[in-house]
């Protein structure tokens, strides 16, 4: 199934330069993780606080930071043998609490509280779709990272649509409908990794 992490291998060889020079700092996994959810945190304030179009470009960059951090958490964690139950507790919990804190506030400015049950469907499909994730390995398999609409395509996704609010507001009448995509194809990545959770 397409999602963005397919194209993982070649972004975290882009980011490898980044991620020695931040072990040389001594800086290590769980620091880089816990940086990327206190960020993500930091960000949700700001989009709930901001009280004009300043959010729609802040998002992105941070998106962009966000998913470098992920990545390179788990580069270093491999690449220096500094992986542990820990690092794992931690990347998994706070990969979901740093969408919850990014998205929960984004998605009330594009007025998703006027549709309560598609936001409380978006969260819910969003916390669900990395549980299953989750639940492959512990099913004796590998983590399942497939998409359509995975974390890092979510990621993808509204920033991209961050940008296209920004410069054309015409859209914004659209959101609505681009919600309902992601909700339903959410759904069809929760369901591809169960079924490929099975099938190991």
């Amino acid at each position: 199934m397409i999602s963005v992490y397919n194209i993982k291998p070649k972004f975290q060889q882009l980011i490898k330069p980044l991620m020695e020079f931040l072990h040389r700092k001594k800086f290590t996994p769980n620091h880089i993780t816990i940086i990327a959810l206190l960020g993500s945190i930091l960000t949700g304030i700001f989009v709930y606080l901001d009280s004009g179009l300043l959010y729609l470009l802040v998002v992105p960059i941070y998106l962009f930071i966000r998913m470098a951090l992920n990545a390179i958490d788990g580069m270093m964690a491999r690449a220096y043998n500094q992986q542990s139950a820990l690092g794992e507790v931690l990347n998994e919990l706070g990969d979901v609490l740093a969408d919850l804190a990014i998205f929960y506030p984004l998605l009330l400015k594009f007025g998703m509280d006027k549709h309560p049950n598609l936001l409380v469907g978006f969260i819910a499909l969003m916390i669900i779709n990395e549980f299953v994730g989750v639940l492959g390995k512990a099913m004796g398999g590998a983590r399942r990272y497939e998409g359509p609409m995975g974390k890092s395509d979510r990621a993808l996704f509204f920033g991209l649509l961050c940008l296209v609010v920004y410069f054309f507001p015409v859209v914004l009448p659209w959101i609505y409908f681009l919600i309902i995509i992601v909700v339903l194809a959410m759904l069809l990545s929760t369901i591809v990794r169960i079924k490929n959770s099975l099938n190991v």
